[in-house]
């Protein structure tokens, strides 16, 4: 399982991906092992290695001697080095550094397709402020107030990638129904929520499903996860997990593959978006 904790030197974005992917490529295209690239570089081995796993930044200054190297002429080279510089550019989400510690955000960012199993609460995208409120201190319980602010309004301001022009990503939820019964901060906070859920799910770029009680067995109990897909081909999906302990990302096509077949199963067995709209009706006028 190919896993990386979100402690890396920096959060890459799906261009930063892109282009250690290409350069691990150029590297082996000119038939040098990393060993032997960092030798005639004069970095050590390390170097190389962080820079082909996504564990460093590359400068455009690198960059160029990496290509040079490895014998990349334009228009290949001068498409790398555009690359290298559009990886840099600092994202809304730096502004919220504090908050956003590991790279979800930069890849949701840039994904076209978000899909998410979400078995405990409404997902982050779709929650109103006071229930984003509820669950953050709920999960952080000794933080202060000044820092709930900080962490509600980062959650806020993440909520316009559904809003983005013109082109935001579809996101595609299913949810269990228990996140419809459970209380979060009290019965009149609760109806709020769920009626801002059923208006969000008839948005075009939004597709809601819930997972009912009476399915028993199914292929999320595991627990959440968010498969993203991005626009470009090249760019191999990305699953997303989290818990207690931290987050891992999971890019081995085999651990991707097994979360997009249940992630299909979860579809299959979910009510309809139709259907599930009228249950989260029904559950706020309850």
């Amino acid at each position: 399982m190919a896993a990386t904790k979100s402690a890396l030197t920096y959060a890459p974005s799906v261009r930063a991906r892109r282009l250690a992917r290409s350069l691990k490529e150029a590297r082996q295209r000119a038939g040098l092992t990393a060993v032997q690239a960092a030798a005639r570089l004069g970095w050590s081995q390390p170097k190389i290695s962080h820079i082909e796993n996504g564990r460093t930044k590359p400068g455009v200054e690198d960059v160029e001697v990496m290509l040079t190297l490895y014998g990349i002429t334009s228009p290949e080279r001068d498409a790398l080095l555009t690359l290298t510089r559009e990886a840099e550019r600092r994202g809304w989400w730096t502004n919220y550094a504090d908050v956003f510690t590991g790279s979800y955000v930069a890849l949701e960012d840039e994904a076209s397709l978000i899909r998410e199993w979400e078995p405990q609460i409404v997902p982050g995208l779709l929650q109103t402020q006071d229930y984003a409120r509820e669950v953050i201190r709920a999960g952080r319980p000794h933080v202060d107030e000044h820092e709930l602010r900080r962490r509600v309004m980062a959650r806020m301001a993440r909520q316009t990638l559904l809003r983005r022009e013109p082109e935001p990503p579809h996101l595609h939820a299913v949810l269990d129904e228990a996140i419809l019964r459970r209380p979060i901060g009290g019965w009149d906070l609760m109806k709020d929520q769920l009626r801002h859920l059923s208006k969000e799910a008839r948005r075009p770029n939004v597709t809601l499903q819930v997972l009912p009680f009476a399915v028993g067995a199914h292929a999320g109990l595991e627990g959440l996860f968010i498969v993203l897909s991005f626009p470009e081909e090249s760019d191999p999906d990305v699953v997303y997990t989290e818990g207690i302990y931290g987050d891992v990302y999971l890019e081995s096509p085999e651990e991707i593959k097994r979360c997009t077949l249940a992630f299909e199963e979860l579809c299959e067995m979910a009510l309809s978006p139709e259907e599930s709209v009228a249950l989260i009706d029904a559950a706020a006028g309850d």
